[in-house]
């Protein structure tokens, strides 16, 4: 094969990968849209949820920032072995399983 055939085939190349990338992008964007229109109303819920938990339960500002502290401290320290567990069980069943278990919450 000479040099003038693989320039040759280099536009050919370069418009699969342009199609493969068009492709990819219209099956992931509607899916990140809609993750990241679930966790926007999550961040939001938080704030409304603090407005009725002071009037409800006489809580400070203080005893908030303390229990989202805690929450955050969970988190951290859960993060791990859920990665874990993701590389052994894989991503597509973990994910569904942390989606299901934050629906019934």
């Amino acid at each position: 094969m000479n040099i003038g055939t693989k320039i040759a085939a280099a536009p050919d190349t370069i418009k699969r990968e342009d199609e493969l990338y068009k492709k990819v992008t219209l099956h992931l964007l509607p899916l990140l849209m809609l993750c990241y229109i679930v966790s926007y109303l999550d961040r939001v819920n938080v704030d409304f949820a603090k407005l009725q938990m002071q009037d409800d339960l006489g809580i400070s500002n203080t005893m908030y920032g303390l229990g989202a502290g805690l929450f955050f401290v969970g988190y951290f320290f859960f993060e791990v072995p859920s990665n874990l567990i993701l590389y052994k069980v894989g991503a597509r069943k973990w994910i569904a399983r942390i989606m299901i278990s934050w629906g019934i919450v």
